[in-house]
């Protein structure tokens, strides 16, 4: 059994009270966060409620500023450390994708989570961007992404890279980026591994 990741993903509904669930166990306030993300207190209040879908830059300023992994995101707090071997089995089903603002998709592809890495693929609707300001997002870690379908460009300070399908690409997050897919028609696929030191 497989998901269709329009429309089984998980929106804001579901998404705006675990980023909540998120806060309230860092200790973070509603306020100190939305200082720290540079938007305001009802911004982040409607993000919470499931009224405001974030950008993926804007997911990922989140989690970084409570100082959680992005895979933490998709927890049920059914997830279950993998007895004995350390097997850990996940079914398609099993896990839901989110809808983000502009309609990219995240899906989390580690079974568990795992310590230290991030592993998930990223669905790019036509004209969509990683950030719906135009802002460059950085972060923590060390980025490697393959595009399994499509076009995605990479956009730097001081480049512009476009991967086709079969080509990768790696850099440290911490340099400024915005993601994004300029087709007027295809959608880009891409699987992401995210490093933390």
């Amino acid at each position: 059994m497989t998901t269709d990741p329009d429309s089984e993903a998980r929106t804001g509904e579901h998404l705006g009270p675990r980023l909540r669930e998120l806060r309230l166990q860092s200790g973070t306030s509603l306020r100190a966060l939305a200082r720290e993300l540079g938007i305001s207190a009802s911004a982040v209040s409607q993000i919470e409620r499931g009224i405001m879908r974030p950008s993926v830059s804007r997911l990922i300023a989140y989690v970084s500023a409570l100082g959680v992994p992005l895979s933490a995101v998709f927890e049920t707090g059914q997830e279950k450390e993998p007895e004995g071997a350390r097997l850990a089995i996940r079914r398609s089903w099993e896990i839901a994708p989110i809808k983000l603002s502009g309609g990219v998709t995240f899906r989390r592809l580690a079974p568990v989570p795992t310590p230290g890495v991030e592993f998930f693929e990223s669905i790019y609707p036509p004209n969509a961007i990683s950030n719906a300001h135009g802002r460059f997002l950085k972060h923590e870690g060390y980025e490697v992404g393959t595009v399994t379908q499509g076009e995605l460009t990479i956009e730097f300070e001081s480049e512009i890279v476009t991967l086709a399908v079969n080509d990768s690409i790696t850099f440290p997050c911490a340099r400024p980026h915005i993601i994004g897919n300029r087709s007027k028609t295809l959608t880009a696929v891409a699987t992401w591994l995210i490093v933390h030191s």
